[in-house]
């Protein structure tokens, strides 16, 4: 008995620092362009996803993606058209379902992490309707840079405090395609397709 009150009284010592936070029981973010604030904001690179689909030998929509990448976005909603969005990810974090494709994404034949080791793209110019946005910007992957266009919407804002301190997190979703051989990648065609979709998953919480 004496045992199990010592054990007891240890357990209700516990700083409450030390506890597990509660999980809220709402989702923090919300598509409310009213929670959105002037300011630069940061990448979160554990839910920022820079991915990647391509025709497999015509049987299959293949998906990759690059990990980690980092990045800003600095807006004001008063004045949407002066964003400016630069988000880069690294070759050598490329990732599929298979470890062997990895490897050999990194080669030569394709992205040549080695030599190549960062893509990237930079806005040039935004166009802002509501909670959609054209995005135009230069788009280097493989030593080439070349102009895109992406089509963007916005997912979410909203206050985190899950894992540091409470930060605005917005979050947005861009699509386009391309054609890989004006990168310069044209191993596999046609047999692996030359048209990729591109897709960023971007997730930016605020500085300061």
């Amino acid at each position: 008995m004496v045992r199990n009150a010592l054990i007891l009284l240890a357990a209700l010592a516990v700083p409450a620092v030390a506890q597990a936070p509660q999980m809220p029981k709402t989702a923090p973010g919300a598509p409310d362009a009213k929670r959105v604030q002037a300011g630069t904001y940061k990448v979160d690179p554990n839910h920022t996803q820079v991915l990647f689909e391509i025709n497999h030998l015509g049987f299959s929509e293949y998906s990759g993606m690059f990990v980690e990448p980092s990045g800003t976005l600095t807006l004001d909603p008063a004045h949407p058209a002066a964003a400016k969005v630069d988000i880069a990810f690294p070759i050598a974090k490329v990732r599929t379902t298979v470890a062997g494709l990895d490897a050999h994404l990194q080669t030569p034949d394709f992205f040549d992490a080695a030599k190549f080791p960062e893509g990237r793209f930079v806005s040039t110019r935004i166009v802002a309707t509501g909670t959609t946005a054209t995005i135009s910007g230069d788009l280097t992957i493989h030593g080439v840079t070349k102009p895109v266009t992406l089509n963007a919407r916005f997912i979410g804002a909203g206050t985190m405090a899950m894992g540091g301190p409470a930060k605005l997190n917005i979050g947005f979703q861009a699509t386009t395609t391309i054609k890989r051989s004006d990168w310069g990648m044209s191993m596999g065609i046609p047999l692996v397709g030359d048209t990729v979709k591109l897709t960023i998953n971007a997730a930016f919480a605020k500085e300061g």
